[in-house]
C-alpha cells in the first residue's frame, strides 16, 4: 500500500502568501472597481537594469549559434560567475571565500529549504520567532519537530527564539543548545539587523558548542550602517561553523529570473564529515544549474554599470522603506525597520490581532499588508509592509492608512 510522508500533515493549513493571495482573490471579486495596492508579498516592481538586459540579450544570442551554445552548466555553476562573487562579496569585505565554496543555484528560498538535507533528522533545529515559514516548515516536513501545539502556535521539538521589541527583535542565546541555528539578517519579517559584534557572538557560540548557523543574508544589499555586516564570514572563525545563503532577488530584481548562491566553506565539518562535499553531493544529484544566459545576467550585476544601476534601484526602494517608516509614525504607529532592510514591522492598533488589521486594512484602504502572526506566535500583534511597491503606490498606500 503506498503512504505519504506524514510530516506534511503537521504542516498548519497552506503556506502564508497562498492563504493571503485567497483573501485578496476573495474580496477583489466582489469589488472589481477597487484599486487594490499590495505591499504585502516581498516582489519588486522595478524593471531589470540595462546591463542585466544587456547581458541577457547577449547570452541568447550565444545560445543560437553552434560554436557559442550552452548546455547544461557545471555543478557548483560557470567559474565566470562563481569568481566573480568570490571577489566582490567576499575578497573585497575581507573575507576568505574561494570561488569553488560557491554554489550556484536558482534561489535562495530553494537553498534555504534545501540545505537541511545533509543533515541528519535528530538535529535540533532552533529558529528566530518571528521567523521566515520556509525555515520552519521544511525542518517540519523532514521530520524534525513534533506535532503542532495549538495552544503555542508552533511546533513541539523545535526550539523557537523570541525576538520582541524590548531586545530590538534580535534573539538571545536559547537554554537548550541546538544542533542547527537559523539566522536571518537584515531580518525577513522584523527588518531588524545585527551589528557584527552581535553576529560575533553567535560565532564564538556556534563553535564552542558544535552548531551550525544557516545564515540567510538576502537583504545585505539594504544594509545602510557601517557596523552592520554584510556577511557573517566577516566574523572571526564563521568558516569552521556557517553557511550562508544569498539572493538575487531584492538586490538586482531577479524574483523572475531566479538566481542564488550558497557557501559552504570546506573548513566546516561536523561529524567528521565535510558538510562541503555533502552538499556538492546533494546539488550535482538534484540540480541541473541555473541557466547560462541567467548567470551571465548575474555577472553584470557585478559591473561598474550594474553596481551603478543597482544602487540608484536599492535607493528607489529605501526611499519608499523611509515613506513607510515616517508615514506610519506620522499617523501614530509604532513602526520598526526600513533601515536596513526594505521591511517595516509596525504594532497592529488597538488590540487587533494581526489577522483582524489585515481584513481592516484590506476593505478599508484597500491595502495589502502581511500578519505577522503568519511569521510564528511572537509575530501576533504586528504587521509586515513592504518597500518593493512603486514610489507612486506606496506614497498612496501610506495616504489612505493615515486617514483611517
Amino acid at each position: 500500500m503506498v503512504t505519504v510522508n506524514r510530516n506534511y500533515l503537521k504542516l498548519q493549513g497552506s503556506y502564508l502568501f497562498s492563504n493571503i493571495a485567497g483573501k485578496v482573490n476573495a474580496y477583489q471579486e466582489v469589488n472589481p472597481e477597487n484599486k487594490i495596492i499590495r505591499l504585502g508579498i516581498g516582489d519588486v516592481t522595478q524593471p531589470l537594469a540595462p546591463s542585466i538586459i544587456e547581458a541577457l540579450h547577449k547570452a541568447v544570442e550565444e545560445m543560437a549559434h553552434a560554436e557559442t551554445f550552452h548546455g547544461y552548466a557545471p555543478d557548483l555553476g560557470y567559474e565566470f560567475l562563481r569568481n566573480t562573487i568570490a571577489e566582490n562579496d567576499y575578497r573585497e569585505r575581507g573575507c576568505e571565500i574561494m570561488p569553488d565554496e560557491i554554489f550556484i543555484s536558482d534561489g535562495a528560498k530553494s537553498d534555504s529549504g534545501n540545505i537541511q538535507e545533509i543533515f541528519g533528522t535528530d538535529n535540533k533545529v532552533a529558529v528566530c520567532d518571528p521567523v521566515y515559514p520556509v525555515y520552519v516548515d521544511t525542518n517540519v516536513m523532514a521530520g524534525r519537530s513534533g506535532e503542532y501545539n495549538t495552544s503555542r502556535e508552533n511546533f513541539d521539538g523545535m526550539i523557537y527564539m523570541p525576538c520582541r521589541e524590548e531586545n530590538g527583535f534580535l534573539p538571545e542565546f536559547p537554554k537548550e543548545i541546538p544542533d542547527l541555528i537559523y539566522l536571518c539578517f537584515p531580518n525577513n519579517p522584523t527588518g531588524s539587523a545585527i551589528t557584527k559584534e552581535q553576529l560575533q557572538r553567535w560565532v564564538d557560540y556556534a563553535n564552542k558548542n558544535g552548531s551550525v548557523i544557516i545564515y540567510d543574508a538576502a537583504y545585505e544589499a539594504y544594509i545602510s550602517r557601517k557596523e552592520v555586516p554584510h556577511s557573517i564570514y566577516e566574523c572571526k572563525g564563521a568558516q569552521t561553523c556557517a553557511i550562508e545563503l544569498r539572493s538575487f532577488s531584492k538586490n538586482a530584481g531577479f524574483t523572475g529570473v531566479r538566481l542564488g548562491f550558497t557557501v559552504v566553506p570546506k573548513a566546516l565539518e561536523r561529524d567528521g564529515v565535510s558538510l562541503h562535499s555533502l552538499w556538492a553531493r546533494r546539488h550535482g544529484t538534484k540540480f541541473n544549474g541555473a541557466p547560462y544566459i541567467v548567470q551571465r545576467a548575474g555577472e553584470a550585476v557585478y559591473s561598474p554599470q550594474g553596481k551603478a544601476e543597482l544602487k540608484d534601484q536599492i535607493a528607489y526602494y529605501m526611499r519608499n522603506a523611509g515613506v513607510i517608516r515616517e508615514g506610519l509614525k506620522a499617523a501614530g504607529y509604532s513602526v520598526s525597520g526600513g533601515v536596513d532592510a526594505p521591511y517595516i514591522w509596525m504594532k497592529t492598533p488597538q488590540s487587533m490581532s494581526s489577522w483582524e488589521f489585515f481584513d481592516y486594512l484590506l476593505e478599508k484602504a484597500n491595502v495589502v499588508g502581511t500578519p505577522g502572526s503568519g511569521f510564528g506566535a511572537q509575530g501576533e500583534g504586528y504587521f509586515r509592509l513592504t518597500a518593493f511597491g512603486t514610489y507612486e503606490n506606496t506614497l498612496e498606500a501610506i495616504d489612505r492608512i493615515g486617514k483611517l
